[in-house]
C-alpha cells in the first residue's frame, strides 16, 4: 500500500487546514485509516482514525471537536479537516492504513498496529 498525504503548511493560531491522504495498490474500501502526527522531539501521536466503510471514527482527545475525519471511498482518499488549529498542533501529520482490520477503533490509537504509512505532511501553527 502507497500512501501519499498532502494539504500541510503554514496557518495562524485559529486557522483552519484540510488534509488528504490518496492511497493505491489495494482496495481502498478494505483499508482502515487514521491520521498520526510527531512534533520535533516528541512520539508519535494518534490523532484521528476511520473505519473502512466511514461508519466509525476514533478521535483523540486533543483532536475532539477541533478535527474531523471522513473518508471518500470512490476516490480513495481520507481527510483530515483541522480547525481551531493552535500552536501545539504543529508538526508532520502522517496517515496510517490497516488492511482487513477487524479491531475496534479504540484500540488502534499507538502507531504498532498500522502497517503502511505515508511520508508525512508538515502543519506549522504559528501564534
Amino acid at each position: 500500500v502507497q500512501l501519499q498525504a498532502s494539504g500541510g503548511g503554514l496557518v495562524q493560531t485559529g486557522g483552519s487546514l484540510t488534509l488528504s491522504c490518496e492511497a493505491s495498490g489495494r482496495v481502498f474500501a478494505d483499508l482502515t485509516m487514521a491520521w498520526f502526527r510527531q512534533a520535533p522531539g516528541k512520539e508519535r501521536e494518534f490523532v484521528a482514525a476511520i473505519s473502512r466503510r466511514g461508519g466509525s471514527t476514533q478521535l483523540a482527545d486533543s483532536a475532539r471537536g477541533r478535527f474531523t475525519i471522513s473518508r471518500d471511498n470512490a476516490r480513495d482518499t481520507v481527510t483530515l479537516q483541522m480547525t481551531s488549529l493552535k500552536a501545539e498542533d504543529t508538526g508532520v501529520y502522517l496517515c496510517a492504513a490497516r488492511w482487513r482490520s477487524s479491531q475496534a477503533l479504540s484500540e488502534l490509537t499507538t502507531s504498532r498496529p498500522w502497517s503502511y504509512w505515508g511520508q508525512g505532511t508538515l502543519v506549522t501553527v504559528s501564534s
